[in-house]
């Protein structure tokens, strides 16, 4: 397997929403996790069904684990932002965005 890197890294409007709503110590642990997904971009775990387009890397904020939504577009190096937050309703609501 061959290790890509992201070029370009974009965010949903109901992303950087979550984000908004971060504490400083949040948001350095969140830039944290998305420099690794840059830098392996298949880090998160496929989903499957309605979800396909959809990868989920789960990491640890502020001792919960949170949940980072994403899609990778391979051809373009493009690491899209979808979703963030815990477990609870996280698969119901990235559904609706779609």
């Amino acid at each position: 397997m061959i290790l890509v890197e992201a070029s370009r890294v974009l965010q949903t409007p109901n992303f950087k929403k979550a984000v908004k709503k971060l504490k400083p110590n949040q948001k350095k642990e969140l830039d944290s996790a998305v420099r690794e997904l840059m830098a392996n971009p298949n880090l998160g775990e496929q989903k499957k069904g309605d979800l396909a387009f959809l990868r989920v890397y789960k990491f640890k904020m502020s001792k919960q684990l949170t949940l980072l939504g994403y899609s990778f577009d391979d051809g373009a190096l493009v690491l899209e932002l979808m979703a963030l937050g815990s477990h609870e309703n996280f698969y119901r609501d990235i559904k609706r965005l779609k």
